[in-house]
């Protein structure tokens, strides 16, 4: 007897393509957040306690951090029943630099997040970004209300080529850093699409 698969099985068999994200910016920039509030696994951490003395991380703004990424966050969250991203947060500190460059291996592109209380934190992850060409869209943590401003100002205090996107969330929110994540993979398609139509 012949088994005939139907139309549903099939559907129900795809493998969703799998596409690699950095989350990066500065040390406090909500990184390890955004990856915690919208995977759907639970996340991997790599989170140890701050320490003082001499060489210690700068807390000016972020004073309540007690805490810090030292090698990666990692989740995943499914777009559709076809697309699936892995999240790759990176760590924010100099000294944990030497790892960017095999967490970038194989990534579609990036987000950025500036936190506007220390917004210079983000230019090393822009510069990393700009001279590699991968693609990254920039998200403003809203963390402090009293220190909001719009996207068009941060895009202008940051310098950015005018069609990278600037976005304004909070990474506390599942359904803010979903829309982040989404606003990057239509990003990239626009430019692949640009791209295509060039040559």
């Amino acid at each position: 007897m012949v088994s005939v698969r139907s139309d549903r099985d099939s559907a129900d068999s795809r493998i969703p393509v799998a596409l690699k994200i950095l989350i990066a910016g500065g040390f406090g920039a909500g990184k390890t957040t955004m990856v915690s509030s919208v995977s759907e696994i639970r996340p991997l951490q790599t989170e140890e306690v701050l320490t003082g003395g001499e060489g210690a991380d700068d807390t000016s703004g972020v004073e309540s951090k007690r805490t810090t990424t030292v090698t990666m966050d990692f989740g995943r969250i499914t777009i559709t029943e076809d697309l699936q991203l892995y999240l790759f947060g990176t760590p924010g500190q100099d000294r944990f630099w030497f790892l960017w460059d095999e967490l970038s291996q194989g990534a579609l592109g990036a987000v950025v997040l500036a936190d506007t209380r220390r917004l210079a934190d983000c230019f090393p992850s822009i510069d990393y970004f700009e001279q590699r060409g991968t693609p990254f869209v920039v998200a403003v943590n809203t963390f402090d209300p009293e220190h909001r401003f719009g996207a068009d100002a941060v895009g202008r205090a940051l310098d950015l080529d005018p069609d990278v996107p600037v976005v304004v969330f909070d990474a506390r929110q599942p359904a803010a850093a979903r829309n982040v994540l989404i606003e990057l993979v239509e990003y990239v398609a626009r430019r692949q699409l640009a791209g295509a139509g060039r040559r």
